[in-house]
């Protein structure tokens, strides 16, 4: 396997397109996953993201009026896909790596599964609360923050492990990748705080940074000029998605709180149909990812939402 980083400066400055692709629900063919992201092979994305999804806790009526409590997982094989499009497309991999759910040891454990799987790069998160949950809350002996798996794996990578301090065992070869958000992490209680947690995961060992998504490039371009005044020279990948329904216009804002450019959202407000929406979130991506492209964005990395096409029309246009 290659590192990001080596894709990255094996371009020599050239874009790379790549993706994330999301698990199929428990139970759908993961053939039509892998089948409906094929046609953006054209594009030769030399590595893919694959999301991981963590347990939910739901609430089942018995037939006697009690209440079963389950413990679930609705979008399970984040480990096979990730063989999968490795032995399908012959593209590098890179799983989710999150804090919640997992102990320290259960991590380790995952981690090693990857490594000897050939998985050598890792996007490490701290990840969602559990639903229904509103409120993140570790694993006892797991992680509270992104930084301390950071470090976890950092130190595989050198051959200590967890209760092996003192006795060096073969390292690991994973190439970190970390989140970041231009406009701020809804938690944090402001810009600086934010950052501060941003540049504690680089000191601990991160090698490269993904955005969430925007639609304001200027939100970028100014997260990028703050991370390089900081000493922050990992390559940092902007995340983008094609607004694709009328909906989106609210939703997109609420769960990932971010905003809407008045331009966008008057254009969006205008349609008539989400197949309208569509095409104008296609061509705002397009002017989006080409002004990226001038200014040194190393990667276009698209958040797909299990859903190829506009991204299609995109890639078409762009590379």
């Amino acid at each position: 396997m290659t590192k990001i980083t080596d894709h990255i400066k094996a371009a020599n400055g050239k874009p790379i397109f790549s993706i994330e692709v999301i698990p199929p629900i428990k139970g759908d063919n993961l053939k039509n996953l892998l089948d409906n992201i094929e046609p953006l092979m054209e594009f030769k994305p030399p590595f893919i993201d694959v999301t991981y999804h963590r347990e939910e806790y739901i609430e089942r009526p018995l037939p006697d009026g009690t209440i079963q409590k389950i413990v679930t997982r609705k979008r399970p094989g984040t480990v096979g896909i990730c063989s999968a499009i490795m032995h399908r497309f012959g593209v590098d991999p890179v799983p989710h790596v999150l804090c919640g759910g997992f102990t320290r040891e259960e991590t380790e454990d995952f981690l090693i599964d990857l490594h000897y799987l050939g998985i050598d790069n890792a996007l490490v998160l701290r990840g969602d609360p559990a639903k229904p949950f509103t409120t993140f809350k570790a694993k006892e002996n797991g992680y509270t923050y992104a930084s301390e798996l950071v470090e976890q794996v950092a130190n595989m990578n050198q051959g200590i492990y967890l209760h092996e301090e003192d006795t060096p065992l073969a390292p690991s070869n994973f190439c970190i990748g970390v989140a970041a958000y231009p406009e701020k992490h809804f938690e944090a209680i402001d810009h600086e705080t934010d950052f501060q947690y941003l540049k504690l995961k680089i000191d601990k060992g991160a090698d490269y940074i993904v955005t969430q998504m925007f639609f304001d490039n200027q939100k970028y371009f100014d997260f990028v000029k703050r991370c390089r005044e900081a000493g922050i020279t990992v390559p940092i990948i902007p995340g983008l998605k094609p607004i694709s329904t009328r909906k989106q216009l609210q939703i997109l804002p609420k769960i990932f709180h971010l905003d809407i450019p008045q331009d966008l959202a008057k254009s969006i407000e205008a349609c008539e149909n989400d197949q309208q929406a569509r095409q104008v979130g296609v061509e705002w991506s397009i002017q989006q990812c080409r002004e990226l492209i001038s200014q040194g964005a190393p990667v276009l990395h698209f958040y797909t939402m299990g859903k190829a096409d506009n991204i299609m029309k995109i890639a078409r246009e762009v590379f």
